[in-house]
């Protein structure tokens, strides 16, 4: 009889078994940190700083009277040699004339044609100027006229032919509201850009045209019913606003095609550091380097800020010109956004046919 061994057998572990070890996972490689990117991002706060800057403090920093157009009441000989002396020891920052009576002094002022006008009669010296054309010009001519009535031991004192609102007592108001709308504007494109290939050529103007609209609509609002910087001529200024805006997001959806993330910092060097620092709501043309003078004369923003103020404070003048300025600054945005589109159609055409012929040659080759 044999006898059968019940001990059961001893199982082996994996490591005598031969049964190979799980390996090790290989480390997973550290993420690239991206400083070329980080670096090429921070261009544009960097541009942003440099801009403001120098083009605010180019502008504020020091303003200087130059070729500013005043004048002496009286045609006497006495007042034309006082005049020509004024203008003489001026040394270019003013351009002195005179007028005949002091009721011609006041409708030149009214009319913005000259700053300022000086009287003397007896012991008494009346400076004619107007707040609401600007109020920096009217406290750098009070400060020349008044050394002056001083001098010849004068009271002296100062009448504001067209003076600014109750409420907006610095003059300044309308400008503001002209910073509103410049932000509403060209913050209205970027995100609208976002759509632009979503929708037909004709959608792309009527987005614009409807988010200018409400830009305008609300700073029209909170400038007039909200703060009464403004009493009058609401439909006019809307208009002329609406037309503002329009330009500004029509021109941001024209260049983010080209530009893409360079499209805000291009509109803020815009419509931001040459458009507030050359509208003269801070200091008149007169009162600034001559290259701020030269984009008074067609920049967007000085239109629209002559065209507001004529509405507000002098309804008798013309303002066609401005409303052309403004109308002709449409035309860079429209066609910008125009030929980017056509590009873009082109573009999506040979993508297309590459795409066909690739399909043909691979159907030929099977």
């Amino acid at each position: 009889m044999t006898l059968t061994d019940t001990t059961p057998p001893k199982i082996p572990s994996s490591k005598h078994a031969g049964t190979p070890a799980p390996k090790k996972s290989p480390a997973a490689k550290p993420a690239k940190l991206g400083w070329g990117k980080l670096v090429l991002t921070m261009l544009i706060p960097f541009f942003l700083c440099a801009v403001m800057g120098l083009f605010y403090l180019g502008a504020f920093h020091a303003p200087t009277p130059h070729n500013v157009q005043v004048a002496v009441v009286g045609d006497s000989a006495q007042i034309k040699v006082f005049a020509q002396s004024l203008q003489d020891k001026a040394d270019g920052a003013l351009n002195v004339r005179t007028v005949t009576d002091a009721q011609t002094a006041k409708e030149l002022v009214a009319q913005r044609e000259i700053v300022a006008a000086y009287e003397t009669k007896d012991s008494t010296a009346t400076l004619f100027a107007s707040s609401a054309a600007s109020e920096t010009s009217l406290n750098i001519a009070q400060k020349i006229f008044m050394n002056l009535a001083f001098e010849q031991n004068q009271r002296f004192h100062i009448e504001d032919v067209v003076p600014t609102g109750e409420q907006d007592t610095t003059g300044q108001g309308l400008f503001f509201l002209l910073v509103a709308l410049s932000i509403g504007g060209y913050a209205s494109a970027v995100p609208l850009a976002g759509f632009m290939s979503k929708v037909k050529l004709p959608i792309r103007f009527l987005m614009a045209a409807v988010a200018a609209a409400v830009v305008a609509t609300i700073a029209v609002v909170i400038a007039g019913p909200v703060y009464q910087i403004i009493n009058s001529h609401f439909a006019g200024i809307w208009l002329i606003s609406w037309v503002y805006a329009a330009g500004i997001t029509l021109l941001g959806l024209g260049l983010h095609p080209l530009l893409r993330h360079w499209t805000t910092p291009a509109l803020t060097l815009c419509f931001v550091a040459l458009n507030f620092t050359s509208s003269g709501g801070i200091f008149q043309p007169e009162m600034q380097p001559g290259f701020y003078g030269a984009l008074n004369t067609f920049w967007n923003g000085a239109g629209w800020l002559h065209a507001v103020q004529t509405l507000v404070y002098f309804p008798d003048q013309a303002l066609g010109m401005d409303i052309l300025r403004l109308i002709l600054w449409l035309v860079p945005g429209a066609v910008l956004i125009i030929l980017t589109h056509a590009w873009s159609v082109r573009n999506t055409r040979l993508a297309n046919e590459k795409a066909t012929i690739k399909e043909v040659e691979e159907t030929v080759a099977v």
